[in-house]
């Protein structure tokens, strides 16, 4: 079973890529985990509606180069839909099922995805109305699969 993460950005501060490094180390008990990482766009914080389009559509076209056809893509999109933990594993479980052992997240930059990359993953997912950085969100969806496949083998977690 695999499970690749495509984000935009790199990690810049030490505890985020400690986190990552903590969970991906926990996970490697339970799965083959690949984190891909695409460039982001810069911009700038006063960015009209048409330059954020196009720079989502920018990180857009570079998540989609490593999407293949067969793969069964879940978007992190405030939109999406919210679970508990409980019914995060069980998604897990069954869209690994689904997808022939490969499941593939993804996470936009600090401006979102593009509607192509929503359009193309079958699934989206909502860990809350709340803005969090993208970087830090990557350290909640790793931790968040973990706590997943704790849950689905029965081991404890904290609650």
């Amino acid at each position: 079973m695999k499970i690749t993460i495509i984000c935009v950005g790199k990690l810049k501060e030490s505890y985020f890529r400690d986190g990552v490094l903590e969970y991906s180390k926990r996970l490697s008990k339970y799965t083959d985990l690949e984190i891909v990482e695409v460039a982001d766009e810069k911009t700038s914080e006063r960015a009209s509606e048409k330059e954020i389009a196009l720079v989502q559509e920018k990180e857009g076209k570079r998540i989609l180069s490593h999407i293949k056809d067969r793969d069964l893509c879940i978007a992190l999109v405030i939109q999406g839909k919210m679970m508990d933990s409980e019914s995060f594993a069980e998604t897990i479980s069954k869209r690994l099922e689904e997808g022939g052992s490969h499941l593939t997240f993804v996470i936009g930059g600090s401006l979102g995805l593009s509607q192509e990359v929503i359009d193309r993953c079958k699934y989206g997912i909502s860990f809350s109305k709340m803005t969090f950085p993208h970087q830090l969100m990557r350290v909640i969806l790793l931790e968040q699969i973990y706590r997943g496949f704790r849950i689905l083998n029965h081991e404890p977690y904290h609650k």
